[in-house]
């Protein structure tokens, strides 16, 4: 069995586990979501826990079961408490303007860029060189993340670009004569 899948998850209160044959639906305040259950996996809700099994010994199994019980770790923390990922435009003239769910970049091309967040992602932006995105989906906030840095990636040189407020730019050294 899985190391991973070993772990119960513990569902806080106000959030609602939903286990159907097929489907996995998690309810709380920030909003609902939910995923296809596979049948290689046993999930058996045990009071405020959910324990996770696999139905057979094979590999495919093992590993699913620990791929489902964090599926549902990110579900249940995402319908409680949320996702949020930060990032940093770092440049001369780089800037970001929230309107609504349309994002505005300058990113010294020769057009500003307008991004459209996708439903369930929330976008603000403190600053000029700082967006925050939030929403209870882990994946799609990982992802709209990525697509925003996408624009302009950090480049190796001056380090000039969009980038998580976490991450390391290495630089390089320049050419010497």
């Amino acid at each position: 069995m899985s190391r991973v899948a070993k772990n119960p998850v513990i569902v806080p209160s106000g959030v609602e586990v939903t286990l159907a044959a097929n489907e996995v639906s998690v309810k709380g305040p920030l909003g609902s979501l939910s995923h296809p259950m596979t049948a290689d996996v046993n999930v058996v809700r045990e009071g405020d826990s959910l324990l996770f099994s696999s139905t057979n010994g094979s590999k495919q199994a093992n590993a699913m079961s620990g791929t489902m019980r964090a599926l549902l770790a990110n579900m249940v923390k995402g319908v409680s408490i949320g996702f949020e990922r930060k990032l940093s435009l770092v440049g001369v003239g780089y800037r970001a303007q929230a309107a609504g769910d349309v994002l505005n970049l300058t990113l010294g091309f020769s057009h500003p860029v307008s991004y459209t967040m996708p439903a369930g992602v929330q976008v603000t932006t403190p600053t000029q060189t700082e967006v925050v995105l939030k929403g209870s989906d882990k994946q799609r906030v990982g992802q709209v993340a990525a697509e925003i840095r996408a624009f302009r990636e950090p480049e190796p040189y001056k380090g000039k670009g969009v980038r998580y407020s976490d991450e390391v730019v290495i630089m390089k050294e320049t050419k010497k004569k």
